[in-house]
C-alpha cells in the first residue's frame, strides 16, 4: 500500500510539475563520494530538476565529515537559495548550520537522515524511512527465518541513522548481536565479516548497512567459507546484491528508495517558491523488503542508478 500510495504522489508530482520554474535549490549530503547508494539519490534530484525547471548543485563532503558538511551548509546558506536539501546524520554537529538557513528565510526539507530531529530544527518536512522500524523489520524477518545470533557491520560510525538501524535490528531480532564497525571499505569489510563467522561458528546472521560497500563483500566472505548456514541481509540495493538474491545467496534487501529522497524533495521546493505548496507531514520512502521473488524485477533499475 505504502509504495502504490507513493507512486501516485511521484505521479502526480510530475503532471504538476510541468511548467518551467526557475528556482535555484541546493542539496547537501552527507554521503561519500565513493558510496553508489548516493549516486541514485543525486540522479533522483536531478531528475527533479529536469521536471520542474530548477536549479540543482547537489554537494558532499569527499569523506564522512561533519566539519566540512557544515561548512557546505553555511556556503549554501550565504547563496540564499530558493531552497535548501540536508541529510541530518549527526543534528549536534549540523543543527547551528541548518538553523542559520532556517533563520534566513530558506525553505528547508530533510531526507534520508534525521527524521527524528527536522521538525525541531525548523525542516518543513522530513523524505526518508524511520531507521530503527527498519532494521526492526529486518530483524524479525530473520529471526523468523532462523537466524539465532547475529552481526551488525557498521560502515559510517558517527551516522546516527546507521546505529539506530543496528539497534532496531538487535530489537526486532531478539537473539545476541554485535556491532562491528568498519570503514567504507568493501576489502575490510570482507575481512571483518570472516573473522567474525571464523571466530565464532554460532553466528548465522549478517546485516549489513549498505549493499554494494557491505552487503556484497559479506556475500563474497560467506562464500569463502562455504557457510551456506549463514544469513545475510542488506539494507539498500545494488545490482550485485540484488543477484545475490536471486541465487540465493542472500536473504533480502531493505529499500528505502533513495531515488525517491534526491527526487520528491526537489519536487516540493520547487513547488513551494512557485506555489506555496507544500506536504503536511512527513513522507516515508520505505522501508520495503526485497525478497527472491522480486529482486530479479528490480536488477535492471539497480544498475541505471534509479532504484
Amino acid at each position: 500500500m505504502k509504495k502504490l500510495k507513493t507512486a501516485a504522489v511521484v505521479a502526480a508530482l510530475m503532471t504538476i510539475a510541468a511548467p518551467a520554474m526557475a528556482q535555484n535549490i541546493i542539496v547537501v549530503a552527507h554521503g561519500q563520494a565513493n558510496d553508489p547508494f548516493w549516486s541514485v539519490v543525486k540522479n533522483g534530484a536531478a531528475k527533479a530538476g529536469e521536471d520542474t525547471g530548477a536549479t540543482v548543485d547537489f554537494r558532499s563532503p569527499e569523506v564522512f565529515d561533519m566539519v566540512a558538511m557544515s561548512q557546505l551548509i553555511d556556503a549554501a546558506v550565504n547563496q540564499q537559495p530558493d531552497g535548501l536539501v540536508v541529510s541530518i546524520p549527526d543534528a549536534d554537529a549540523l543543527g547551528p548550520s541548518i538553523q542559520r538557513a532556517v533563520d534566513a528565510g530558506i525553505p528547508v526539507i530533510s531526507m534520508n537522515s534525521g527524521s527524528d530531529v527536522a521538525e525541531e530544527l525548523g525542516a518543513l518536512l522530513h523524505v526518508g524511512q524511520s531507521e530503527f522500524d527498519a532494521g526492526k523489520a529486518a530483524g524479525e524477518k530473520l529471526a523468523e527465518m532462523g537466524g539465532t545470533k547475529g552481526v551488525c557491520i557498521n560502515q559510517e560510525v558517527g551516522n546516527v541513522a546507521l546505529d539506530m538501524r543496528c539497534e532496531g535490528f538487535a530489537e526486532g531480532f531478539g537473539n545476541p548481536v554485535e556491532v562491528i564497525p568498519t570503514m567504507a571499505d568493501p576489502t575490510e569489510v570482507q575481512s571483518k565479516v570472516r573473522a567474525a563467522l571464523e571466530s565464532d561458528p554460532e553466528v548465522d546472521t549478517v546485516l549489513g548497512l549498505g549493499a554494494s560497500l557491505v552487503g556484497e563483500p559479506a556475500v563474497a566472505a560467506v562464500d569463502m567459507l562455504g557457510r551456506d548456514d549463514v544469513l545475510v541481509a542488506s539494507f539498500d540495493l545494488s545490482a550485485g546484491f540484488l543477484q545475490a538474491i536471486v541465487d540465493g545467496k542472500a536473504a533480502f534487501a531493505i529499500d528505502q528508495q533513495q531515488f525517491l529522497q534526491g527526487y520528491l524533495p526537489v519536487t516540493f521546493l520547487a513547488l513551494n517558491a512557485e506555489y506555496g505548496l507544500v506536504p503536511g507531514g512527513d513522507v516515508p520512502s520505505g522501508p520495503n523488503l526485497v525478497t527472491q521473488e522480486a529482486a530479479e524485477q528490480v536488477i535492471e533499475l539497480s544498475a541505471q542508478g534509479i532504484r
